[in-house]
């Protein structure tokens, strides 16, 4: 009983999924929308220094600043 209730949502998920898919078109983000107004494209660095560089420094303070202000180790007496 119990595979059939995993194979019944396994089903409805594919299939949800799959309706997904098949109705969000691409080709309508070919077409211009009125007050569109895109700006300049970003370059590979800027690209890399955004999604790539700025996450790992933040994950790296945040990493940081937890080890620094843990409270949880034992204090020298």
């Amino acid at each position: 009983m119990d595979k059939k209730n995993t194979l019944r949502a396994g089903a409805l998920a594919a299939g949800t999924t799959l309706m997904m898919l098949l109705m969000t078109s691409p080709a309508l983000a070919l077409t211009r929308d009125d007050g569109d107004d895109p700006g300049p494209g970003l370059s590979v660095a800027e690209t890399l220094g955004l999604f790539v560089v700025a996450p790992l420094v933040i994950f790296g303070v945040i990493a940081g600043l937890v080890m620094v202000l843990d409270k949880s180790r034992k204090q020298p007496a």
